[in-house]
């Protein structure tokens, strides 16, 4: 069991859900986990709550001001204020054995870098960087002997399965998808989708970003991508299939036919737990599954022209390079602005498809050229609305 992390994201979904694994943890093992640092965007109050309670050394916030402000507030302790995106970086150099990256979208790229730089082992929630930057970071990783743990449900079930097996046998990967609030919308309806409507997801309760995406099946497509550079597959071995009562959190399918599935309650602080304790399993743990309560476990197939991200999540993969960093950056516009009620629902693909068509993709791209082309994603994007 790792013995001290931080957090990138703290205040989120994410972060705020291994705050509650770690109390647990340090609340029944005698081992006890210390949270070396803490990252928010703009929920200083809870920042500074967090910093009190677990009597952290080190705490990020994204805004000078507000860096300034939590300073006065954190006089009377020992707690250190970083700010901005240089913060972040500083953030990840801090002495720990595992840095949890449940920072949402592009951002998450550099901290993670650094903190591989640094030794530091990464529990990845940040799947966006593994999509803009697979190559670059398994690369690193694997210089420096640092493990990448994945947070994500789908790719710990994946983790999971894999284990005690030769990844030659593996025939596919097989991630599920709940298929989001639309799943038995038509085409013509998702014209009239509300944000609330999109935020309103059958299974899983998520931050807003991750929602959205959810709801388009882009997160699938992320999902894919960053499968793809975690467990060393071709595009071409990784199949989704919908699955809604989000039970099966994905499976692998070896060559003999057979194949591994992980199953349990949709419930992110297991698979947050595991990658802290891997390769042990603790207990009490958290709901457990009950299979006579379980009517039925259904499988489709993704419907590619009501959820077109899905598909241009493929193609993309399928150009790589770059290409992959310009339908992120364009997604990250695109949903920012629908979430603001400047779009609607449908013009999530469109803008997406229109700023990878104006792209040329660069192959092995150096970081700053796929921070360039990030760049070019969101003025491009921009500029489409």
């Amino acid at each position: 069991m790792v013995q001290s992390i931080g957090i990138l994201g703290s205040t989120g979904s994410i972060g705020t859900q291994t705050l509650n694994v770690v109390r647990q943890i340090n609340g029944t093992c005698e081992e006890k986990i210390k949270i070396m640092v803490l990252t928010a965007g703009k929920n200083i109050n809870l920042l500074e709550e967090q910093a009190r309670e677990f009597k952290v050394p080190f705490v990020c916030i994204e805004d000078e001001n507000d860096a300034k402000y939590l300073r006065a507030k954190l006089q009377d302790t020992k707690t250190e204020v970083f700010w901005g995106d240089k913060g972040l970086i500083q953030a990840a150099s801090v002495d720990m054995d595992m840095l949890i990256t449940a920072i949402v979208g592009m951002k998450g790229l550099l901290p993670t870098l650094k903190a591989i730089d640094q030794g530091i082992d990464i529990g990845l929630a940040n799947k966006e960087t593994m999509v803009v930057g697979g190559e670059i970071v398994t690369r690193a990783a694997c210089e420096k002997k640092v493990r990448i743990l994945p947070v994500d449900s789908e790719h710990s079930a994946i983790f999971q399965c894999l284990q005690g097996n030769r990844r030659r046998d593996v025939e596919k990967i097989i991630l599920t998808a709940s298929g989001g609030p639309f799943r038995t919308w038509d085409k013509e309806k998702l014209n009239k989708v509300t944000l609330e409507n999109a935020l309103s997801h059958p299974t899983w309760k998520m931050g807003g970003k991750i929602t959205i995406d959810c709801a388009s099946m882009m997160n699938k497509g992320l999902e894919v991508i960053e499968a793809h550079w975690l467990f060393n597959i071709s595009y071409s071995k990784i199949e989704v299939v919908v699955h809604p009562q989000s039970i099966v959190h994905s499976m692998v399918q070896y060559k003999d036919g057979a194949v591994m599935a992980q199953l349990g309650t949709p419930d992110m602080k297991i698979p947050i737990q595991l990658a802290l304790t891997f390769p042990e399993r603790i207990g009490p743990g958290y709901e457990r599954l009950d299979f006579t309560k379980i009517d039925a476990l259904t499988f489709e197939k993704p419907d590619l022209e009501k959820f077109p991200c899905l598909r241009l999540a493929y193609d993309a993969a399928s150009v790589g390079g770059t290409m992959t960093t310009v339908m992120n950056g364009a997604n990250e516009v695109a949903v920012d602005c629908f979430m603001k009620g400047h779009i609607n629902f449908m013009s999530i693909p469109y803008i997406i498809e229109k700023t990878m068509s104006a792209h040329t993709s660069i192959s092995n791209p150096l970081v700053e050229e796929i921070l360039e082309a990030d760049k070019f994603a969101r003025k491009f994007a921009g500029g489409l609305l």
